[in-house]
């Protein structure tokens, strides 16, 4: 099973990097901007929430490249055009980006130093390694958290199914079917728990009128839930051609649970009206398979993208197989020959879900 260790990006600058495969990533934050944008008109426009000349912004699983800083910099740009236009002066602003402790820091201080250089105001940068599952900030510190495609991973695997050792991703397709339901419903129950204690800790964390925007991995309401919709689909396939040939072990494959949950849009809103901390401003759902496709258009982007997303889980579950991963990978994509492979992943229905959000 995948440690909250390993749940991270590949590191680095170099072909397989998340760094050069974030381009599906930068697309949904880019439909994140408008939100950001009128919560920083919001708050800049509160007397109140600003009573102190600061605003505290911070961003969770900002995962490294150049992506790192797409969200803070839209609050910072906002910021900076709101206090302009109204020819008052910019308030000092704290920028704080939060990932897991095995995260590419390097890379994020190396852009931090950058943004402090920049002519907008910013005073303080900083980063705040830890699972956003438990307590990073003080209380009553922040005024906008930022979250984008990252609280679709889970803090773990579900506990029904490595208790039980029920594997995610059964090889056969007869006992696979049969346990989907269970298999959807540990999924399930998991997001549940990991995504209530997360609004808990925010609310917790942000000031009174505080804003957070969060966008993740959803599936559309309308299908009906396969195998392709928990695990990912296209990763089990490949690894199992890896069993079959005998490179991978069996009962291994088994144990291997990919820490993923791709809610529905109402699971969202049960959830953040149960835990009741929050009142949702906005929910958006829209459809990223035209980003998906670009991102996955030729086998080098298929290959690559599989990588820069896995490779640290595969590693540390299956040990040193990323070279017959590769080539299971390209095999997979070859054998494509008639489109079925785009077909299945438009079959899942992903959908982003973007989520603008106010403490009570």
């Amino acid at each position: 099973m995948a440690s909250k260790q390993a749940v991270h990006m590949k590191h680095g600058q170099g072909e397989t990097s998340y760094a050069r495969n974030s381009s599906f990533q930068r697309a949904e934050q880019n439909r994140m901007k408008p939100l950001i944008e009128e919560v920083i008109t919001d708050l800049c426009s509160s007397t109140s929430t600003l009573l102190h000349g600061k605003i505290v912004i911070a961003d969770l699983g900002c995962s490294s490249g150049p992506n790192a800083l797409a969200l803070v910099s839209t609050a910072i740009n906002a910021i900076h055009n709101h206090c302009l236009q109204l020819q008052q002066p910019p308030p000092e602003i704290c920028v704080l980006l939060n990932d897991l402790p095995d995260t590419d820091f390097n890379t994020v201080v190396k852009s931090l130093v950058t943004l402090r250089q920049s002519k907008n105001p910013v005073v303080v940068t900083g980063v705040a390694p830890g699972s956003f599952y438990e307590r990073l900030f003080t209380s009553n510190s922040l005024h906008v958290v930022c979250a984008s495609n990252s609280l679709q991973w889970l803090s773990k695997a579900p506990e029904d199914l490595t208790r039980n050792r029920i594997p995610a991703f059964n090889i056969d397709e007869h006992a696979r079917r049969e346990m989907l339901p269970m298999v959807r419903e540990a999924y399930e129950q998991q997001f549940r728990k990991d995504f209530k204690l997360f609004l808990e800790l925010r609310a917790k964390e942000l000031v009174s009128g505080g804003r957070m925007v969060i966008s993740l991995v959803g599936t559309r309401s309308d299908v009906i839930a396969s195998e392709f919709s928990l695990f990912p689909g296209i990763l089990a396939q490949i690894l199992s051609v890896m069993v079959a040939e005998g490179v991978i072990d069996k009962a291994k494959f088994d144990s291997f649970y990919v820490p993923l949950h791709g809610p529905s849009i109402e699971e969202v809103r049960e959830i953040i009206k149960e835990e009741g901390s929050f009142s949702i401003k906005e929910m958006r759902v829209h459809d990223p398979t035209a980003e998906m496709n670009i991102a996955l258009s030729s086998p080098s982007k298929f290959v690559n993208n599989l990588i820069a997303l896995f490779e640290p889980i595969i590693v540390q579950h299956f040990g040193e197989v990323m070279d017959e991963f590769v080539r299971a990978a390209e095999l997979h994509w070859s054998l494509d020959v008639d489109g079925s492979l785009r077909q299945e992943r438009a079959r899942t229905s992903r959908a982003m879900l973007v989520v603008s959000l106010a403490k009570a």
